[in-house]
């Protein structure tokens, strides 16, 4: 099982990048799926999720209407739209995804829900 998160590179502050991750080795159609970030002497936080059926996403304050989450479950990916970005949002992301299928949650945000994890891809934004 993987995940392969692409997409990330320099940018100036204000500016977009859409960050992809595809999945191979089983089927994530049914399983939360959520983007996280570790900024240079950080820890992980988490940035956004979305249900295994798209209807609900959830997002950490520091990105909210900045940053959209959204999936293509016939693709086995997930994606995540950054705009306005700035140079706060430089980091490494990661996408991780559930193991149990169909699982609802109060809050996508606990690292301890996602068992797989992509091998991260940083974005840089300059000021």
């Amino acid at each position: 099982v993987q995940l392969q998160a692409s997409g990330g590179g320099l940018v100036q502050a204000g500016g977009s990048l859409r960050l992809s991750c595809a999945a191979s080795g089983r089927t994530f159609s049914n399983n939360v799926m959520g983007w996280f970030r570790r900024a240079p002497g950080k820890e992980r936080e988490f940035v956004a999720g979305i249900s295994w059926g798209g209807g609900n996403t959830y997002y950490a304050d520091s990105v909210k209407g900045r940053f959209n989450i959204s999936r293509d479950n016939a693709l086995n990916a997930v994606y995540l739209q950054m705009n306005s970005l700035k140079p706060e949002d430089t980091a490494v992301y990661y996408c991780a995804a559930d193991r149990d299928s169909r699982r609802t949650y109060t809050y996508y945000g606990a690292r301890y829900l996602y068992d797989y994890w992509g091998q991260g891809t940083l974005v840089t934004v300059s000021s």
